[in-house]
């Protein structure tokens, strides 16, 4: 009977002689990374500088900007596992050649990976001046072929428990750890109210709200330095495109006609405040102008912003009211004139009107923002919240579901709504995100049992 033994016997035989010319495997960067993230090359590694490394979990496949795996963890020389990121580079030294020496977002890099480091000697160092541990990979190692297709996270160890758990059970879970998360969301809230007032806690949370994850820090800031019963008694629109820096002293000539008007209307209004104001101007680098879609953009977002200012008793009463198909209606018709066709103050208009602030943007505040705010005097109100649908997934999302349920086939209709996801989201931080382990340590999938 043929055995794996004999064919390994005969492949050995076969392949004994080493060919008399070998040519080096150059892999494009996103098949290495592949390979990596399979655990084609092992888990265990020696540094350049002669310490055991061993990859204690290989985290989550970052497709964005910033380091290549996000959440790893690793081990040197059998020590506490350290979490961070993982950047893997075909050259050692693509770290300086990528910026990612001066880069901050590459601070919390824990092991920097490559397969060729040229003659001269390299060392990785991070904004911070910390070195960072290196390993050299050995490409002809590889013996498997690519994984297809690439998953950006591996499913953790409760994919297990949470699959033998009937899906009412499951539906259970998540929407217990939402109905927690807007809970501590209201929380936060109610301390912003404190500390400001009801009014200013609305306004500042509407405005993080709409500075998507890229840009909530300076859309935070400019609510901060821009209060909202200044902004009620100015041309808020001016004051805001003034201090976040995007009213660029430039000949207006060069603009087309409608945005050459816009823009000299905001000049108006913004010249005889700018020696009082520009003093709080946001520096240009906390902008992230890249990696979104083009309707996005901050300049937009801004508009939409002066835009709830300029209708703030008509968003004071709906926040009372909490009534999601009258928030999404009034959301809906906000509009401007300028914006409706414009995706920046340089792009051409578009051929379509768009909506200044869109449905999956409306759910994010429903979740975000009115329904914590509804649910500090009267808990009830999350009776509201559990049947609102999920329009739009995000990748943060996506990769908490691989990790949580692979491919269950309930994964979809578990995951319908805007508050299931809130759900996973509040589990993948509480535990995914503090685990050091691979899963091993964590106590999740025992707790689930006892559900």
């Amino acid at each position: 009977m043929p055995t794996p033994a004999r064919y390994a016997a005969l492949r050995e035989a076969a392949l004994r002689e080493e060919p008399l010319l070998q040519v080096p495997r150059r892999l494009p960067e996103l098949e290495l990374q592949a390979h990596w993230f399979a655990g084609d090359f092992g888990r265990t590694f020696t540094t350049t500088d002669g310490r055991r490394a061993t990859i204690v979990q290989f985290g989550v496949w970052n497709r964005e900007a910033g380091p290549d795996f996000a959440e790893a963890a690793i081990s040197l020389d059998d020590a506490g596992p350290a979490r961070g990121s993982i950047e893997l580079d075909p050259d050692a030294r693509d770290w300086e050649r990528h910026g990612h020496a001066e880069n901050p977002a590459y601070d919390g890099v824990v092991l920097h990976v490559f397969t060729d480091r040229g003659a001269a000697e390299f060392f990785t160092r991070t904004s911070q001046h910390r070195l960072v541990p290196q390993v050299l990979l050995d490409v002809a190692t590889l013996t498997a072929e690519l994984p297809n297709p690439q998953p950006e996270a591996k499913p953790g160890r409760c994919l297990g428990p949470l699959r033998d758990l009937p899906e009412e059970k499951a539906r259970e879970v998540l929407l217990a750890a939402a109905q927690f998360r807007l809970g501590r969301k209201g929380a936060a809230l109610a301390r912003l109210d404190a500390a400001h007032g009801a009014d200013e806690a609305l306004y500042q949370a509407l405005a993080a709200t709409l500075g998507y994850k890229n840009n909530k820090l300076p859309f935070t800031l400019l609510a901060q330095r821009l209060p909202l019963r200044l902004l009620c008694k100015s041309d808020a629109a001016a004051l805001l495109f003034g201090v976040a820096g995007f009213l660029p002293a430039s000949d207006l000539r060069s603009f087309d006609p409608p945005t050459r008007t816009y823009l000299r209307g905001l000049w108006e209004a913004w010249w005889p405040q700018r020696a009082e104001f520009e003093r709080l101007a946001l520096a240009p680098g906390l902008w992230k102008l890249g990696g979104q879609r083009p309707a996005n953009h901050p300049q937009r977002r801004l508009a939409a912003l002066a835009g709830i200012v300029r209708h703030w008793p008509k968003v004071r009463a709906l926040a009372r009211a909490c009534e999601p198909r009258a928030i999404h209606k009034f959301f809906g018709e906000l509009h401007d004139e300028y914006w409706n066709a414009h995706y920046t103050v340089t792009s051409k208009p578009s051929a379509t009107p768009m909506a200044l602030i869109g449905e999956s943007r409306v759910t994010e505040m429903l979740m975000n923002v009115f329904f914590p705010l509804a649910m500090i005097t009267d808990a009830s109100r999350w009776i509201g919240c559990k049947t609102i649908p999920a329009l739009l997934g995000n990748r943060r999302v996506e990769t908490a579901a691989q990790r949580l349920f692979g491919e269950d086939p309930r994964r979809r209709t578990l995951l319908k709504t805007a508050a299931a996801q809130q759900g996973l989201l509040q589990i993948y931080e509480d535990f995914c995100q503090r685990d050091a382990s691979d899963c091993q340590h964590c106590r999740f999938p025992e707790q689930l049992a006892k559900w």
